[in-house]
This record gives C-alpha cells, sequence and structure tokens, in this order.
C-alpha cells in the first residue's frame, strides 16, 4: 500500500503541475483536462480514506500514552455556544451536508487544492446568508486568536486574487470556504468543526476543555498581492521568516547536521492531504543538540503557528511541546541566504510542521513555471502519534464512556 500512496502522490502532483499550464476551464463549464485533473483527486482521497486512521509515525510504529484524557482548566464554553448558534442558522438541506458524527470519516475528506479540481460537503461562505456568515465568522472568532482570524481573512483574500488573475470562477473565489460541524456541540461530550478551502483547513477537536487543532493547512498564492481588489495583501511572513532566522542562527556545523538537501528544486511538502498515516522518520538537528537559546528560538518558530488558536489552549499547546523539545528535530532543504528558496521541518512526537515554497500554480503567469518561488507557500500542522484530528482523545473517551 505504501507503494500505491507513493505513486498516488506523484500523479496529484503532476495533476497540479498540468493544471497550472495546460486547463483552464472552457465557456460551458469544466474543460476535459479540468475533469481529469478533478478526477485525479477524487480517487486519491477514496485511496486515503480507504485506509484505517493510524496517524503519522517514523518507522518504529505509533507511540502511545502520548496523549492523556486531562482536565487543563480553560473553559470551551463560548466555542460550543458559537457553533450551536451557527447550526441553528442552517436550513434541513444544509445540515443534511453539514452536520456529521463526531467519529465520521467526513474529518478526512479534505484538500489543500482548489474547490474546482476538488469537490467540499457543508456549506460555503459563498452561499450563505448574512446571518449564517455573521455566526460563521463567530465560530471562528470563538476557536482562533485574532493572529489566526486575522490569517484567515488575508488567506481568502489570495483567492479572490487567483480569480482576477485566472479568470475561472468556478475554481477560485475569496468565499469558497465550508464548514462543517462533528458531533453536537457540547462542553462534556466530544465534537468538533471543520473549515475546508483552497490553501486554508482547519480541524478543530474539543472534548471538554481539551482542544486539538490539527490537521491544520495554511498557506496561497500569490503571498504578496501587487494588484487589484486586495493589493498590498501579504501572508505567511513570519513563519518564512522566523524560520530562515532560526536556521541563519545555528552553527554552521549545526546547519550541516540540519540541511537534508542543499538543493530546493521542487516541491518538498510530504504530511498534507491524504498523508494521514505518513510513515515520516526525524531528520536534521536534534533538540538535545541545541543550547538553552536555541531551543527557545526553536520554540519561538513553532509558536507562530500555534498561535493561531485562541489563549489559553494555544499556551497548553505549547507546554506540553516544550516538554518533548530535546526530541524535537529541525531539517531545512535549500540555502540559508537571505533571499533563499527553502523547505523547513520541525518534528517530534507530539508536533510536525512543514513550510514549503512551492511550484506557482495560479500564479504562473508572473512566476517561473516549474521553480519553486516565495510567492506560493504551504504549511501544514500535524499531531503526529494518533492524535490529528483528536483521534487519540477520542478513542479514549469513547473506551471510558461507551455511546
Amino acid at each position: 500500500m505504501k507503494k500505491i500512496l507513493v505513486s498516488l502522490s506523484l500523479l496529484i502532483a503532476l495533476a497540479i503541475a498540468s493544471t497550472a499550464q495546460v486547463y483552464s476551464q472552457s465557456n460551458n463549464g469544466y474543460s476535459d483536462g479540468l475533469l481529469n485533473t478533478k478526477s485525479v483527486f477524487s480517487r486519491g482521497l477514496a485511496e486515503a480514506i480507504g485506509q484505517p486512521f493510524r496517524g503519522v509515525a517514523t518507522s518504529d510504529g505509533v507511540v502511545s500514552d502520548l496523549f492523556p484524557l486531562k482536565s487543563t482548566g480553560a473553559p470551551t464554553a463560548t466555542i460550543v455556544s458559537a457553533a450551536s448558534s451557527f447550526l441553528g442558522t442552517l436550513s434541513d438541506a444544509e445540515l443534511s451536508r453539514t452536520h456529521y458524527a463526531v467519529d465520521d470519516p467526513e474529518w478526512r475528506n479534505w484538500s489543500n487544492v482548489d474547490v474546482g479540481i476538488f469537490s467540499r460537503h457543508g456549506v460555503s461562505l459563498e452561499e450563505m446568508s448574512e446571518q449564517q456568515k455573521t455566526a460563521a465568522w463567530n465560530l471562528l472568532r470563538a476557536s482562533l486568536s485574532a493572529e489566526g482570524l486575522a490569517q484567515v481573512q488575508d488567506i481568502m483574500k489570495t483567492e479572490q486574487s487567483l480569480l482576477e488573475l485566472n479568470s475561472e470562477p468556478i475554481r477560485y473565489g475569496e468565499e469558497k470556504y465550508y464548514f462543517t460541524i462533528m458531533g453536537n456541540p457540547s462542553t462534556v461530550e466530544p465534537w468538533g468543526w471543520q473549515l475546508d478551502g483552497h490553501h486554508l483547513i482547519i480541524n478543530f477537536f474539543v472534548l471538554g476543555d481539551q482542544v486539538v487543532m490539527t490537521p491544520a493547512f495554511w498557506g496561497g498564492e500569490p503571498v504578496f498581492t501587487e494588484r487589484g481588489k486586495y493589493t498590498g495583501n501579504r501572508i505567511m511572513q513570519d513563519e518564512q521568516d522566523q524560520g530562515l532566522a532560526f536556521m541563519q542562527s545555528l552553527e554552521m556545523s549545526q546547519q550541516a547536521v540540519a540541511t537534508i538537501d542543499p538543493n530546493k528544486t521542487r516541491n518538498n511538502q510530504l504530511a498534507a492531504a491524504n498523508e494521514d498515516n505518513l510513515t515520516l522518520d526525524f531528520e536534521g538537528l536534534r533538540g538535545s543538540e541545541m543550547s538553552t537559546a536555541q531551543k527557545s528560538q526553536l520554540l519561538s518558530v513553532i509558536r507562530v503557528y500555534i498561535a493561531n488558536l485562541r489563549e489559553p489552549h494555544a499556551n497548553i499547546t505549547m507546554n506540553e511541546i516544550g516538554q518533548h523539545i530535546d526530541d524535537t528535530y529541525f531539517a531545512w532543504i535549500g540555502n540559508a541566504e537571505d533571499d533563499a528558496i527553502f523547505y523547513y521541518r520541525i518534528h517530534s512526537p507530539v508536533i510536525l510542521i512543514e513550510f514549503d515554497h512551492q511550484n506557482p500554480v495560479g500564479t504562473a503567469q508572473i512566476n517561473t513555471p516549474g521553480t519553486p518561488t516565495r510567492d506560493h507557500i504551504h504549511t501544514i500542522v500535524r499531531t503526529p502519534n494518533g492524535n490529528d484530528y483528536g483521534k487519540d482523545l477520542l478513542a479514549q473517551h469513547l473506551a471510558a464512556h461507551p455511546h
């Protein structure tokens, strides 16, 4: 099965590249080429969801007992109220495609590609009434920090820029983002919500006062909007700049250990859509080989991502990550010049973060096709060893409280 998944990932990568160069929307809707690309992503999802969830793990297998059920003292009542209010705005027809069981496979039905080549469930901002939009944004506001909410808004703006560049409304648009709810919002029972669209996916699991916000995909293209409705919009700069600053701060010998490939010539992200069961071994520079100051700086890079989650849950998550700092690895692809194009990975038993400068897809008109650019960024945040989507916590809860 591993060989099948590898070949499938390659097919998807080729489909994305082909989409950028060849497939445009026909006057009557989908072109044959775009339909073929859509089929590739449908097959990719079917292959992935057809495998029982394991979680990201190393070759040694899943490490158990990393995520205990516990009280964090951080109330979730505001999030529960916002989710309940959102559900209350939906019609029966909308509910039927938006509301799922807490253990439904729908959790894993997401992709970071555009809506035109990957069909979503749920209800989108594009089709919502003003009342529903207000409720949806209130849910995001209750769950995310101010920084996280701004990041969501700015990534959505890049979709308007892609629409202006490509004139393909079947694929691009700033409100083509879909909401689903899993389980019934509760301060006691497990539940969660998902936001799914191009370059932006948030999976948000809640059990009592515990929260897991992974997998979470944050990215976009163009990273800097030079013209149009959102001229001046810029995304993902802290993730880029702080990662580079950390690499530059390392001793030359440490940089050599961290660098797994000095040549950045392609897309390098590994843990995006359909990779819930990715086998990924630790590589690069280990935390135990860093000074106290370097460990602190690495945690600051991690916090850039975790800070999208609202306090106090962000701080709780950071404390959990910090307990494994000596077993946290930092890996790098590319050089470390000030204008470098690069990839980096932060990987421990409880956190996986990838940052990747990608080849242009929707900006092939303004960036060199087939060459990674700072104008297209992908990042992913995961909880390895079986707790993406809060699945480890959910399994423990269900074992103690059968439903």
